[in-house]
């Protein structure tokens, strides 16, 4: 992956956020908060909404936009004239980044015979109802080496489909 020299990083929920803040501050990613737009993760989820606050600043380099969403069929549209200044990169985490939690706790089967949502399993078989919100998942993925594990074990059970990114491909 080949990615400009600024980045903008876009998260899709508070949980996602919490993981790449823990990544970022554990300098694991193969980009650094001093390449990120603000120097931090952005919640504009909206193509228009983000080139308003951020493209029209007279940026003249290619920009990439590392967007991780749970989400394959989320569009990003930029007008025409920003098209070419801007690298979309799609890193998915579907069905949901609350897998991560799963495969730490060494879930997955059981998750797997449940039917639900991993977000409703968090909740109701590990009894964590705060599992969507930053700090809970900021405090449980406190050391990094096990968030890294369950990257792992997520993208060794997952089916990744070609030209898709996942947060392992963002890892040193």
């Amino acid at each position: 992956m080949d990615l400009a020299k600024i980045k903008a990083c876009i998260c899709e929920g508070a949980a996602e956020e919490a993981i790449i803040d823990v990544l970022l501050d554990n300098d694991l990613l193969v980009f650094r908060r001093e390449d990120m737009l603000d120097e931090r993760v952005i919640r504009c989820r909206d193509g228009k909404t983000f080139e308003t606050r951020y493209l029209r600043k007279g940026f003249n380099e290619l920009i990439s936009v590392i967007r991780i969403l749970d989400s394959r069929r989320e569009n990003f549209k930029l007008s025409k004239e920003y098209e070419s200044k801007v690298d979309v990169i799609n890193v998915v985490t579907a069905p949901e980044i609350e897998m991560l939690i799963i495969f730490n706790e060494d879930k997955y089967s059981d998750f797997k015979k449940s039917g639900k949502k991993p977000s409703i399993f968090c909740k109701e078989n590990l009894k964590m109802s705060s599992v969507k919100s930053y700090d809970f998942v900021r405090k449980y993925f406190e050391k990094s080496e096990l968030l890294v594990q369950a990257i792992k074990k997520y993208n060794e059970i997952s089916k990744i489909r070609k030209s898709e990114y996942t947060l392992l491909d963002l890892l040193k």
